[in-house]
Parts: structure tokens; sequence; C-alpha cells
């Protein structure tokens, strides 16, 4: 049965949503294709009528965890009067802590993207540059001569302290991590007030 051009571009649009929580979740080299179109309600078939190969689809997967993660930093921040406690907020949480497949993409891929292609890291270096300027515009703006390196700090404050957090069983010391990262936050923004 053929596939109208619609129908394919839907079912292509699903794959990449699909393939950027699974490989927030099991890594890129976690799960198979054939998962990975199973999970989409595809065939493994249907997946060379839509990418070149895997890291085709592990490049547009990996653009649109971070456009979402990105999203939602810019989200959290124009919802609020106090933008930078928002994304500090949901960011350094034990629910963020928990969400694998739906969690930060640098956190749940970052050492993977690391190995990968140029292809495949490229959507993560945009990320972070568009994180970097999100949070530019949190710490002073582009007029503040010191908030670029802010902003280099705390993202990398933030992404480290959530992998930690990840790793350790012991929830106290877990809790802990995310609790004293907020601290260092907002001592570098200029905020050394209680959260």
């Amino acid at each position: 049965m053929r596939v109208s051009r619609a129908q394919a571009e839907e079912n292509r649009d699903r794959v990449i949503d699909v393939a950027s929580r699974l490989f927030r979740e099991h890594g890129f080299d976690g799960i198979g294709l054939k998962d990975l179109m199973k999970g989409a309600g595809l065939t493994q078939g249907a997946f060379y009528k839509q990418f070149a190969s895997k890291e085709d689809l592990a490049t547009l997967a990996s653009a649109r965890a971070m456009e979402s993660a990105t999203a939602r930093w810019s989200d959290a921040a124009a919802t609020s009067s106090d933008p930078l406690k928002a994304v500090m907020g949901f960011y350094l949480s034990t629910d963020h802590r928990g969400e694998k497949a739906e969690g930060c993409p640098l956190v749940a891929l970052g050492s993977d993207a690391a190995r990968q292609n140029a292809e495949v890291k490229q959507p993560f270096e945009d990320g972070i540059r568009a994180h970097f300027d999100v949070l530019e515009n949190l710490v002073g703006g582009p007029e503040d001569p010191t908030a670029n390196g802010k902003a280099l700090a705390i993202l990398s404050l933030m992404v480290g302290a959530v992998t930690l957090s990840r790793l350790i069983q012991d929830e106290t010391l877990s809790r802990g991590i995310l609790d004293s990262a907020a601290g260092e936050v907002r001592r570098i923004a200029g905020r050394d007030v209680p959260a």
C-alpha cells in the first residue's frame, strides 16, 4: 500500500520524535533500528525510505531534542517574574533528574555525542550556544560584559550537577548536589539570596 507524501512526512516526524526520546533514554548505541521503528509504530523497512542512515536519524533527533530543551528554558523564563529561578527550579530538580527520555539531551547524551561524527555533534553545539544565549540574557544581557562568562559557568555547573546527581544512588547526596549547584548558580548570577 502506497503512503501519501503527507503521511510519509508525518511518519518521518514521528520517528524523529520517538528517536529523540529513545536515544536520550538508551544512548545512540543502546537501541537498534528495529526497536526505534517499533516505538514509532512502523517497520524497520520503512526506515530506509525516510533516512540515509542511523547517524542521519541521530543528527535529526539530536537537533529536535536540543531545540525542545532550549524552548523549555525559554518558556520557563517567559512565565516567571524571576526567569533564572524558574529555569533553575525545573532543571535542578529531582523530577528533571529522573526524566531520562524527556530530560536534558546534554546530560543524557553529552558524552555519547562527543564520540559521534561531526554531523551528530553539530546539533549539540548549536543547542549549547542557544542555552548560553538564554542564560546570558537572564544574568545581565549583552550590555553586561560579565554575562557571557557567567552563562558559560552556569550551564557547565547545571549540566554537571544533573549528570552527577543521576549517578548517585544515595538520595541525600544526590539532592545535595542539585541544591549546592542551585546555590552556586545564584552566587555566580549575583543573587546571593536563598531560593
